[in-house]
């Protein structure tokens, strides 16, 4: 199992010092955005000089990049804003594509018109799910035409809220392209260690063999955010419980200063 970070926690716009970055806090790979080019993080267009400057980054670094984050809202009230994403999203896939990046990130979306990641009561009603499967099914022939995975996080905020929801979708799309990122800080909003542990245990459960990352961000009693390994989510039991069902892939630390990245790096390999 690799430990991974977010390349945009380290600030920078040219690659290669954000990936030198990645290395120098001890991490083996990252999930990339295209901000740490300067670039919007879903652009209209990606120049070959771009794609260029990220692989020669790549290989001066030996950070390999383990995901491309593709995130908009899929479930966006106004289809216009879908298209646009979308139209966003081949760029993306492309990108991987060019880069040999096995995975780009999704957001399964909310009815919520201003941020992708904010809740709004209309997410259950089941015209949200219908415009989110409809979008996700155009964004998995791209997938497929290039051979680059999508992965959906199931997240409460969002469509697709638990496990069982990415189970579903996954069933209804009948692509294996499709798989699962799995954070266990976003698989409930408040509970205590010992809930939490149950929550977590049985998202891996269900996820089994479908999983192609794994993320590493903690989460306090009370609901707010935290760095890993100062919540409520017990770590060495998620990775156990990974190891279990055979996963191998990459874990991928977010939510965290550039300060704190060497420290939670030290955490996270200890564990493994």
């Amino acid at each position: 199992m690799q430990i991974g970070i977010f390349a945009k926690t380290f600030p920078g716009t040219e690659p290669r010092g954000v990936l030198s970055a990645v290395r120098d806090s001890g991490y083996a790979c990252a999930q990339f955005n295209l901000a740490c080019c300067g670039l919007p993080s879903m652009p209209d267009t990606v120049s070959k000089e771009t794609i260029a400057a990220i692989g020669a980054a790549v290989e001066a670094t030996g950070i390999s990049l383990a995901a491309l984050s593709g995130t908009y809202n899929m479930a966006h009230p106004d289809i216009a804003v879908r298209r646009s994403g979308l139209a966003q999203l081949a760029v993306i896939i492309e990108t991987a594509a060019a880069l040999s990046i096995p995975l780009v990130t999704l957001c399964t979306g909310t009815r919520n018109p201003n941020d992708q990641w904010v809740y709004h009561p209309n997410n259950g009603d089941p015209s949200a799910w219908a415009d989110m499967a409809a979008e996700m099914s155009k964004a998995l022939k791209l997938a497929e035409r290039h051979g680059v995975d999508l992965g959906i996080e199931p997240e409460q905020a969002n469509i697709v809220t638990s496990a069982s929801d990415a189970r579903r979708l996954i069933d209804e799309m009948g692509s294996p392209r499709l798989r699962i990122v799995l954070d266990p800080a976003n698989l409930f909003e408040q509970a205590t260690r010992a809930q939490a542990r149950v929550i977590v245990a049985e998202a891996v459960e269900i996820s089994a063999g479908h999983i192609a990352l794994a993320h590493a961000k903690d989460r306090h009693g009370d609901g707010r955010f935290a760095t890993v390994g100062q919540g409520v989510v017990d770590f060495a039991d998620f990775i156990a419980r990974l190891h279990s069902v055979n996963f191998d892939g990459p874990l991928v630390t977010h939510g965290l200063s550039a300060s704190e990245a060497s420290g939670v790096a030290r955490f996270l390999k200890a564990l493994i």
